[in-house]
């Protein structure tokens, strides 16, 4: 059962992958990527049952293991990959009726999703760096095509643009894990790439080479998770992509990518001590937040305002993993949840409007409450709850980290990201506002009357809004996983 529990969340989004090849996307099939992300939801809740009781596991003679910390990565994958499919096939039936869209490329943004959402769960199952390394890579080769699936310029520009920064970051992490293979052959037991080895053997490993090897396998991950300084690549895919697919790389990927970052860390920490990676995430998290809230101040695209806030919120985990507290890495994971299901909210309500409006521009939308309520709510309260306006779950992380991060002497540093956070809840108000609210617009290229939102679409959406208030009212039986997942990153029995 266990073998079956670890192997599911890669397994059956492959078989999805092959039922698309055979039959296409057709009304018998547009289902089935919605049911594969409800199996891997359900084994991955399993799958924490059994770890939080019995303790990691392992399959296929060591290469997949779990323990608490995977469980969790599994349930957000999963959760996010639930929300994101189950809102595909209305967003891929306005596409196709528009013109935009055929099913030959529901087909094949299908497939691509589900190996998408594989190579995503082999990551976080992965026992050796090298093949978490594979899995971030091919997820990159995955989502290149899909950015530019409607191979516009400005979509196949984003694409390589992707492919370019991600491969030049993904470099940079491939050349530390070189180097900390090398400090490991000349360790005692010659624990290989082994996570769990690496971090037993830690303090046999060479604190010279392994400096190296941290400094680049942080920056070249972290370029995966909208880091600065190799963040670039962000908005233009996000912004390019469709909506399902932005909702899991905001809302799934960059988490992924960031959670090789909290392995490494580990090693890091029992190496070096807690001082240097600390210093790299602070840099990186101040980098981050200063970049979101410059540049969204005067944003004028609101999926491009949506992709800076990823990487104001990933500039939060950041923070969280440099305190590196259990509480501070518990509200971390917390946050990583709760963003992922408030992100994948609002970029599947971006996307609809997207398609009803005609105009990615802020200023081309007007008086979106008065011809599209439901939408509009679901806009709005998604925006409050990415605030982290009370009872969402992102009050509560972020209230998290920042007490923690003061408690643990990083007061100017706190100080300064609750400043940065509060500049970019203002310009993320003001904007929604203006789409949201006042009068719609008349005349000329005013926007026609929208169709009726589909039923699953707002089902779907605001099953995300609740499930996000409820985790920020209570974790419930996430909480034991959480600091069970904390201890892990911490080295606590």
């Amino acid at each position: 059962m266990t073998v079956f529990l670890l192997l599911a969340p890669v397994v059956v989004p492959l078989l999805g992958a092959a039922l698309y090849l055979a039959a296409g996307w057709r009304p018998a099939t547009r289902w089935v990527s919605a049911g594969s992300a409800a199996v891997t939801l359900a084994a991955a809740v399993a799958l924490a049952v059994t770890v939080a009781v019995s303790g990691p596991r392992t399959a296929l003679g060591g290469p997949a293991r779990a323990d608490a910390l995977s469980a969790f990565m599994l349930i957000v994958i999963a959760a996010v990959g639930l929300l994101a499919t189950a809102a595909t096939p209305a967003y891929l039936r306005a596409e196709i009726d528009s013109g935009r869209a055929t099913p030959r490329t529901a087909t094949r943004h299908s497939v691509l999703v589900q190996l998408f959402l594989a190579a995503m769960a082999l990551a976080v199952l992965a026992a050796d760096l090298g093949v978490l390394w594979v899995a971030i890579e091919a997820t990159t080769i995955v989502t290149a095509f899909l950015v530019g699936q409607r191979r516009t310029r400005q979509a196949v520009e984003a694409a390589w643009k992707y492919v370019v920064i991600c491969s030049a970051g993904i470099a940079l992490a491939l050349l530390g894990t070189f180097l900390l293979n090398y400090a490991a052959q000349h360790a005692p037991g010659t624990p290989g790439l082994d996570l769990a080895a690496l971090t037993h053997a830690a303090p046999g490993l060479d604190p010279g080479v392994t400096r190296i090897a941290i400094a680049l396998l942080i920056i070249g991950f972290g370029t995966k998770a909208g880091l600065a300084p190799l963040h670039a690549w962000l908005p233009d895919a996000h912004s390019q992509a469709p909506a399902p697919v932005s909702a899991l790389m905001s809302g799934v990927l960059l988490s992924v990518a960031f959670y090789a970052i909290l392995r490494v860390k580990v090693i890091a920490d029992a190496v070096l001590g807690t001082g240097f990676a600390r210093t790299l995430l602070i840099v990186m998290a101040l980098a981050s937040l200063v970049l979101a809230a410059s540049l969204l101040l005067a944003q004028r695209d609101y999926k491009r305002m949506l992709a800076y806030s990823s990487i104001e919120h990933l500039g939060l985990v950041a923070l969280g993993a440099a305190v590196g507290s259990p509480l501070a890495l518990a509200a971390a994971l917390l946050h990583v949840l709760g963003h992922g299901l408030v992100k994948g909210v609002l970029f599947l309500t971006a996307g609809r409007v997207l398609q009803t409006e005609h105009t990615s521009r802020i200023d081309g939308v007007r008086g979106l409450a008065a011809r599209q309520p439901v939408l509009a709510g679901c806009l709005g309260l998604g925006v409050l709850a990415l605030i982290g306006l009370p009872p969402f779950s992102v009050f509560a992380s972020e209230l998290g980290i920042a007490r923690t991060g003061f408690t643990a002497g990083l007061g100017w540093v706190t100080t300064a990201v609750l400043a940065l956070v509060v500049v970019i809840a203002a310009a993320l108000i003001t904007h929604t506002g203006r789409m949201v609210l006042g009068a719609p617009a008349e005349g000329p290229g005013a926007a026609t009357a929208p169709g009726r939102l589909p039923g699953t679409f707002a089902a779907t959406v605001i099953a995300g809004l609740v499930a996000s208030a409820v985790l920020g009212l209570t974790a419930g039986p996430l909480g034991s996983l959480l600091h069970l997942a904390a201890d892990t990153l911490t080295g606590a029995p």
